[in-house]
């Protein structure tokens, strides 16, 4: 089994003519990549704080759909081997985000045959997110879940978050569980808990 990578085309291109002189520095990709990250979570706040509940829908709408069309991508033309186990298709996918999406180290887990987990060691925004600003990754992640649910259906999963590095933790801890028919989504049913208290927070500061 082999996920594809996401922005191939640019990714070679990156390679090819950037990361191969010897006067660039990978490092300056973090920067540009942050600098982007934290203008999508003031585009948000900015959203929610002026447009209320109507900009916030957009916005979680648009990230979403990124995050979807990323999955697809990592995803397309994938076969699975006839003796892989759910969880383990569901592991290799997380793992595949973490570290090629995501671009952080991690140290996953396989906890037996419905459960898996993950440590994430090092994110990006670490180092500039506020705990609570962690929530905006929440919709592009959303949208990977609903890439592999598109393209395999017997694999769905729902994802819990148990501990964070902005909010004071050594690493990012995760844990995902196969989720059955009919059994509500954890994760979107917490964004949703998020987003109305973003939402509230917004009105509290609009001037």
């Amino acid at each position: 089994m082999k996920f594809k990578y996401p922005f191939a085309e640019a990714g070679a291109r990156l390679k090819r003519e950037a990361l191969n002189r010897p006067d660039y520095d990978p490092v300056s990709l973090f920067r540009w990549g942050n600098m982007l990250g934290m203008a999508v979570l003031k585009m948000l706040e900015a959203a929610e704080r002026e447009l209320g509940e109507a900009g916030q829908k957009a916005m979680i709408e648009a990230l979403v759909e990124v995050g979807r069309e990323v999955g697809r991508q990592m995803l397309a033309g994938l076969t699975l081997p006839a003796d892989m186990e759910p969880i383990e298709f569901i592991s290799a996918y997380a793992s595949m985000i973490n570290r090629e999406v995501y671009a952080s180290p991690e140290a996953p887990r396989i906890e037996d045959a419905d459960h898996c987990s993950f440590d994430i060691l090092w994110c990006p925004h670490q180092d500039s997110y506020r705990a609570f600003d962690c929530r905006v990754q929440r919709y592009l992640v959303q949208g990977m879940v609903e890439a592999a649910r598109e393209n395999f259906p017997g694999m769905d999963f729902n994802i819990k978050v148990k501990a964070t590095i902005p909010a004071g933790s050594k690493v990012c801890t995760f844990q995902i569980f196969r989720k059955r028919p009919g059994e509500a989504d954890d994760w979107e049913l917490y964004s949703d808990v998020l987003a109305k208290k973003a939402l509230e927070r917004a009105q509290g500061t609009k001037k």
